[in-house]
């Protein structure tokens, strides 16, 4: 037995990463658990001893096949960085899967199976707000690449599609369990024989006529809903010019002076720019040769800003967005906050921006900062009390060795056409009710700058041009994505790609897309699925050991 749980456990593990994008098909998702959750049962039925470790062990080995097959790209950033991920997500993926086997084994398997589904979303949107937040692989991610099976997601989220992967492998995990003969069937009559096959039939009958409505029905609706969100090109729309440099980040982009790349991306986007163009687009930190300053207002003056400036003077109705590295050196009090750093020197203090940052040909300079940060490498989760402990070493995996200082609110940048863009940068298109909030606010399209060189010619950039699908999805807003090196891509609101230029291609895209106002029932509620979720985890937990006890009492 033990032999064949480690085959099941193995099986889980490929299905898992078999299923996910962006070379993979989304269809498995729907039966990786399958084989983990009948090696579960197995050990719980029939192991008396130490059968809570050996769930855990089997699940951590399912689990650490699809992190570390689907995330290993994280090495070619930050070796350490990768490690931690994998081993620490597939540690709390197993401790998930355990609570759910240390509760079957009080409750009943339905109030057991409906109790991990909870679970396991309330863990994904924990993923979604602590500190440590690594929200990859949240089983929802798993259809960026299949996005007409999933248009409701701008009803549900991804946590729709977490929902459903799990509806669907609890009821052929349940169907497996109940296609079993009660004997061995050359011990039973003819006749009993012949209507226990006739019945087994009908079983199989009934129970693949309602898998084929778990996975058809929800397709369709979405097939439906897509009709219902098609729009007819009618040419207009905002006209963008999405530049990508394609400078390596390790040999190059911290090399160059700023006056440099300001010469380097007006050289690609000016020949694609027009008096019909709205906005031009550069990647994140384009700007990368950190501007010091003592007070933010003094970023007007720049001399790298204002040769961007003149640029755009032969264009009155152009508006340029791109990335910035600032670091305001903290003269006052006023300028504190809870993400402020401190020199090596031990006196000076200091934030430091990773920022986007908005200009027009004739008005004041308008700048957003980055505020869901990438662990390790921009934020140092729990510094109070792990900093004493480690030091440095969680952020010296990037090449910096301080917390960016982040902003509460999102900022929505309003053009000269008036259509009103949203700067969403990097790391911050993983998240889905964080990107909502700019829709909110106003944003009528989204424009995500990032740099995914650091993961080099890997799936890593992949899945994240495909993740940023979900966010037009979701908000029914249409996408203009710069990318450092690429994948820099239009994006409709249904999720589909328009145009694109692939990873290490230098050079500009000109193209135009749809501003979009309106909000979608997600944009209003956000993770309402993930709250209800927790709250019936929160409940079924209770009333299980409740009942328990009641039981014991008696």
């Amino acid at each position: 037995m033990k032999f064949n749980s480690l085959l099941l456990a193995l099986l889980s593990g490929i299905l898992l990463w078999l299923g996910w994008p962006t070379s993979g098909f989304a269809g498995l998702l729907l039966v990786a658990f399958v084989p983990l959750l009948i090696v579960e049962r197995r050990l719980r039925l029939y192991e008396t001893r130490r059968a809570a470790g050996k769930v855990f062990l089997f699940s951590y080995l399912s689990f650490f096949i699809w992190n570390m097959a689907t995330t290993y790209w994280l090495y070619f950033s930050t070796p350490f960085g990768m490690w931690f991920a994998v081993l620490v997500n597939t540690a709390l993926m197993s401790l998930v899967f355990l609570g759910y086997h240390l509760l079957a084994r009080k409750a009943t398997q339905g109030a057991a199976l409906t109790f991990l589904a909870c679970l396991w979303i309330s863990f994904e949107r924990l993923h979604l707000d602590w500190e440590f937040s690594w929200p990859w692989l949240n089983l929802g991610n798993g259809f960026s690449e299949t996005t007409s099976w999933i248009q409701w997601y701008e009803y549900t989220g991804t946590f729709g599609g977490s929902l459903w992967i799990w509806l669907v492998n609890i009821f052929v995990f349940l169907s497996v369990l109940r296609f079993r003969p009660e004997l061995p069937q050359d011990k039973l009559p003819l006749k009993k024989m012949e209507s226990k096959i006739i019945s087994k039939r009908q079983f199989i009958i009934k129970r693949v006529a309602v898998l084929l409505a778990l996975v058809i029905v929800p397709i369709l609706i979405s097939q439906i809903i897509s009709y219902s969100n098609f729009e007819i090109n009618k040419g207009g729309g905002t006209q963008v010019v999405i530049v990508q440099p394609n400078i390596d980040p390790y040999s190059e982009k911290y090399y160059i002076t700023n006056d440099s790349i300001v010469s380097h991306i007006t050289n690609l986007a000016l020949p694609l720019t027009d008096q019909f163009t709205d906005l031009i687009i550069t990647p994140e930190t384009v700007l990368a040769d950190n501007i010091k300053l003592t007070n933010l207002d003094r970023l007007e003056y720049n001399r790298a800003v204002n040769q961007l400036r003149l640029s755009l003077l032969d264009y009155p109705n152009v508006n340029y967005l791109g990335g910035v590295s600032i670091t305001e050196i903290v003269r006052d009090s006023a300028q504190m906050n809870p993400q402020t750093n401190l020199y090596r020197d031990g006196r000076t203090l200091y934030n430091d921006y990773n920022s986007a940052m908005f200009l027009k040909a004739r008005d004041s300079l308008k700048i957003y900062h980055k505020s869901k940060l990438v662990v390790g490498v921009e934020n140092f989760p729990y510094k109070s009390v792990l900093q004493p402990i480690l030091g440095d070493a969680m952020l010296d995996l990037g090449g910096t060795v301080s917390t960016k200082t982040i902003q509460e609110d999102r900022t929505v940048f309003e053009m000269n056409n008036s259509a009103k863009v949203a700067p969403v940068i990097c790391y911050e298109s993983v998240y889905g009710e964080y990107v909502s909030d700019y829709v909110k606010n106003g944003a009528t399209f989204l424009a995500i700058i990032t740099n995914d060189a650091w993961w080099g010619n890997t799936q890593g950039h992949k899945q994240h041009l495909s993740l940023a699908r979900l966010r037009a999805i979701e908000n029914r807003r249409w996408i203009a994505r710069s990318a450092n090196t690429g994948i820099s891509a239009i994006i409709d609101h249904q999720g589909n790609i328009k145009q694109s230029l692939g990873y290490e291609e230098e050079g500009a895209i000109q193209g135009s897309i749809r501003p979009r106002s309106g909000m979608t029932f997600y944009t209003t509620h956000g993770d309402y699925i993930a709250r209800i979720a927790s709250l019936m985890g929160l409940f079924i937990l209770l009333f299980s050991v409740f009942r328990r006890g009641k039981m014991k009492r008696k």
